[in-house]
């Protein structure tokens, strides 16, 4: 069946022209290839395009649309929906929907290219479309088609996770998959979930002028983050009027004529709320269906491939990388794997995922970005870890920008003055905690944000005044009274 991709205007169709495209005929397959990739989504694209880079013989198999969500239902469409609406929410002018979504069609079917199978063919890759699925430990079949491999790379990532609601199915709600295929902004959209997908929608969608409600099984926002964050978002959903039930759990759901309810029991009552739109944002679970993993002695488990710490999955020959195998599910997370996965698969290396410092940030307004040790971790360790704390109302760019909801926090170890994690709430956390990322992986002291010089006024000066902070807590008074004599002695000649 072909692919189509909603709504089919001129964007979308040049889009899956480009990545799925109609008329393609699959290639007559080599006789063995070093490393058969399926999947090509971000993970999959960079263990392909590496792999080959580095001239070795690869086939790269995908059943629906080259640059897998990342591309097309996640980071670059909520992104382009995110910029434009926290341009209206600065602006105070709530713009046209319908001409808002076809520009996000527009910026998307431009970045295409780069994911496109043209592309990928002009990098020497046999690109095969269809379903493919192990027929033995070293052979891939895709379309009648048998693709024997020295190794092979499972990248076949995840897809939104729908709840066992009764009557969610049938109601046909939203998830990443088909949100960016609306065109006409829904009246009340009810958002399942208050986890960073959750959180960014429903902002986003509030900023349109939608009515937004979040519900959320846990006592907070985005639950995975320092409370503290998840506090600081709360205040800001509230000025903005999203409205938010925590600590309910949805029980039903039912469609009247266009709308539909949602029953759930909150506080130990039930109650009902009807939206126009429901969206669901609780969870993914694995591309697994139709790969016989069986048939390669791959094993799994409910959230996806099992591998070990080098990405090897029980089958010696075949490994993994991105959604299908990682707690963590970023973009830049599958693309730091799929890297690991061609050193260890093709070159004998001995990487490890366990030696990644991977970041994060939930892109609402602020943003909520972290690295390393999490605030739950760095209790856990008790007086052995130093926790800094700096509001960025204290810093000079934030107080100009406006922006002085929100703070930064870093865990250092006490003694050493290692850096081990670090939070940041602010309109820039995304961008800035790469600094803390950097130092992390690095293995750096605090002493070294203390000795970098910032440039002034910027939002990431809040980073050196963690560090004045650090160089003040480890002035002790055995140290002052040291310094003193020093001086004391100093000044007499």
């Amino acid at each position: 069946m072909p692919v189509i991709v909603q709504p089919e205007d001129q964007f979308n169709r040049e889009l899956v022209q480009k990545l799925h495209p109609a008329d393609w005929q699959n290639p007559t397959p080599a006789g063995r290839y070093n490393m058969v990739v399926i999947g090509a989504g971000p993970a999959g694209l960079v263990a392909a395009a590496g792999a080959a880079g580095l001239g070795a013989k690869v086939a790269l198999v995908e059943r629906h649309l080259m640059g897998g969500d990342c591309l097309n239902f996640g980071c670059v469409p909520s992104k382009a929906l995110l910029k434009a609406a926290h341009k209206a929410y600065d602006g105070g002018v709530i713009p046209d929907f319908s001409a808002v979504m076809k520009s996000l069609r527009q910026k998307r079917n431009h970045l295409a290219a780069h994911d496109s199978v043209a592309r990928f063919t002009e990098l020497g890759i046999d690109v095969f479309l269809g379903d493919g699925h192990f027929v033995s430990p070293n052979c891939i079949e895709v379309g009648g088609k048998q693709l024997n491999f020295h190794r092979a790379v499972i990248a076949t990532g995840a897809r939104a996770a729908l709840p066992p609601i009764p009557g969610l199915k049938e109601a046909s709600p939203l998830t990443n998959e088909t949100l960016f295929s609306l065109e006409k902004l829904p009246r009340h959209l009810i958002v399942i979930g208050a986890g960073p997908i959750g959180c960014e929608m429903a902002q986003a969608f509030r900023r349109f002028g939608a009515e937004v409600t979040i519900i959320e099984m846990a006592d907070r926002l985005v639950p995975i983050e320092d409370p503290e964050a998840s506090a600081v978002l709360r205040t800001q959903f509230e000025k903005e009027g999203i409205d938010m039930v925590f600590g309910a759990k949805v029980v039903a759901v039912d469609k009247e004529g266009s709308h539909k309810k949602v029953t759930l029991m909150d506080g130990g009552v039930e109650r009902s709320i009807t939206a126009d739109e429901i969206l669901v944002a609780a969870g993914r679970i694995p591309n697994i269906e139709g790969l016989e993993l069986e048939a390669a002695g791959v094993d799994h488990h409910r959230r996806g491939v099992t591998v070990n710490d080098r990405l090897q999955t029980t089958s010696s020959k075949i490994y993994a990388a991105g959604d299908i195998c990682s707690p963590y599910q970023f973009t830049h997370s599958a693309d730091a794997m799929a890297k690991i996965v061609i050193q260890n698969a093709l070159f004998f290396g001995r990487k490890k995922t366990s030696d990644l410092v991977m970041p994060w940030a939930t892109y609402t307004s602020p943003e909520i970005a972290h690295v390393g040790m999490t605030a739950a971790q760095a209790a856990e360790q008790g007086d052995r870890v130093i926790t800094l704390t700096a509001q960025m109302s204290e810093v000079d760019r934030a107080v100009l920008d406006g922006e002085t909801n929100g703070f930064a926090r870093a865990y250092v170890a006490r003694g050493s003055g290692r850096i081990l994690g670090a939070t940041m709430v602010s309109s820039h956390g995304g961008e800035s905690i790469a600094e803390m990322g950097l130092a992390i992986t690095s293995g750096l002291k605090m002493s070294a944000v203390g000795a970098t010089i910032h440039p002034y006024p910027t939002q990431a000066e809040v980073w050196k005044r963690l560090a004045n902070a650090y160089l003040k807590e480890s002035f002790t008074p055995r140290i002052a009274k040291i310094f003193k004599i020093f001086l004391q002695l100093f000044s007499r000649k």
